[in-house]
């Protein structure tokens, strides 16, 4: 087999075999096949396309370039959540304890955040003495002691999309749903996932802006899990404007507490019981979404998710001490309000900018290598549709730099649009995609 004769057919439109797909992926990762004929074959798939099973089967040749990680000694169905990132978006803080406090293990890797989307490994490296980089022993461990672990993932989990990604970045080629569709899949299947719970996010904020766009890929990872065997569930939801209230690693583990004690926005907290919920059905513990919801709002409300919280903690080396007092989290040494410029109703907050905002002052990083800052970000004090007075609050800058701190304040009231008419309201949650 050449790769020659494998670029040609998919550049003249026709459809791979799973051979074929499986031989360029273990070419290439290998280094057999060189950068400029991946590159071409990239291009011929960003322009032609592929089909559900050709997804399919770059998807799993993807998973198995690498490690997988066999989850089958844990008991029950093994249920996977990823979202496709988004601002102020601390979900698997809050329904990975959830779920597990609902019977059900939850072992779940991670990445960091890059761009102006955030990262669940930042946000939990925020947290006094929390490792987020456990061996493969210790993860299992804790999941069977405890029923819950996140952990970054390892270098070698799907290693085909690593480096097929890093080559998609520079040639033009990343916004191609079935290359998404796969990347995201293949490292779920090797995290070893029986089934999968996606959040798709759509908006100013999301990787995708457009419901159309969202949807499309919503139905292409679903039908891709299902052509490998795993269950999946994906659903869309709103990006528009960040989730809940806090952008920044320590202030959204703040916040997520608060969501584990009862007490968090409703948006953040709808959308985890919307998640949770469906992946106690797909574990098939409970029958559905709506009885889901129920148990995890009394897992909330006893206070059982919390100490599931607390437990994760101490088993992954935190102090356990936070949970119940969140000032041990960094802190930044400047609080700075940003004042409304007028009077009337929050019509808008673009999430992408308000994203940016909270780089410029070191929650986020431009490259992987960057360091960041856990402490700073924002703290929105108004949320789209609510009123505002002329000079109140719209939210509130943590920096630890005054100039930056000026800077994020500007870039802030730029993606905030106040109207003299209460705005016409948007749903979290677009649709369900089964």
């Amino acid at each position: 087999m050449r790769a020659l004769d494998v670029i040609a057919k998919k550049r003249d439109g026709g459809e791979l075999t799973a051979a074929e797909i499986e031989f360029m992926v273990r070419a290439y990762t290998t280094g057999e096949i060189p950068d400029y004929q991946m590159a071409a074959f990239l291009m011929a798939v960003y322009i032609r396309g592929m089909s559900r099973r050709e997804t399919g089967a770059l998807t799993l040749a993807m998973a198995r370039s690498g490690e997988q990680l066999d989850l089958s000694a844990l008991p029950g169905r093994k249920v996977d959540k990823h979202s496709t990132g988004g601002v102020g978006d601390k979900t698997t803080l809050v329904v990975a304890p959830l779920v597990a406090a609902a019977g059900v293990p939850v072992a779940k890797m991670s990445g960091r955040g890059l761009g102006h989307t955030g990262g669940t490994v930042d946000k939990l490296a925020a947290i006094p003495g929390f490792r987020v980089s456990l061996t493969q022993e210790e993860f299992l461990a804790n999941v069977r002691r405890i029923g819950l672990a996140l952990t970054g993932q390892t270098g070698n989990l799907a290693p085909a999309d690593k480096k097929i990604y890093a080559l998609r970045d520079v040639t033009a080629t990343t916004a191609s749903i079935p290359l998404i569709a796969s990347s995201i899949m293949s490292k779920k299947i090797a995290a070893g996932a029986d089934a999968i719970v996606l959040d798709v996010k759509c908006g100013s904020g999301a990787f995708l802006p457009r419901l159309e766009e969202a949807r499309e890929l919503a139905r292409t990872m679903v039908d891709t899990g299902a052509a490998v065997g795993r269950k999946t569930v994906a659903l869309i939801t709103d990006m528009n404007q960040p989730l809940g209230y806090a952008v920044g690693n320590a202030l959204e583990v703040e916040e997520a507490l608060a969501t584990l004690r009862g007490r968090g926005p409703a948006d953040l907290t709808g959308l985890s019981l919307a998640l949770g919920a469906q992946m106690l059905v797909l574990a098939g513990r409970v029958e559905n979404e709506a009885a889901g919801k129920a148990l995890l709002t009394d897992l909330l409300t006893s206070g059982a998710a919390l100490d599931k919280f607390r437990e994760l903690v101490a088993a992954q080396g935190g102090n356990p001490q936070v949970v119940d007092d969140p000032g041990m989290l960094p802190q930044a040494q400047l609080k700075i309000p940003v004042p409304a410029p007028s009077a009337g109703y929050v019509a808008g907050l673009r999430a992408d900018v308000i994203g940016r905002a909270a780089m410029l002052l070191g929650a986020g990083r431009e490259k992987k290598e960057d360091e960041i800052d856990l402490a700073v970000g924002l703290v929105l004090k108004k949320k789209v549709g609510d009123r505002v007075a002329a000079g109140e609050p719209l939210a509130v800058v943590h920096a630890n730099d005054a100039a930056r701190a000026q800077e994020a304040a500007a870039l802030f009231l730029s993606a905030c649009s106040i109207v003299p008419q209460p705005p016409a309201p948007r749903p979290l949650l677009y649709e369900t995609v089964k």
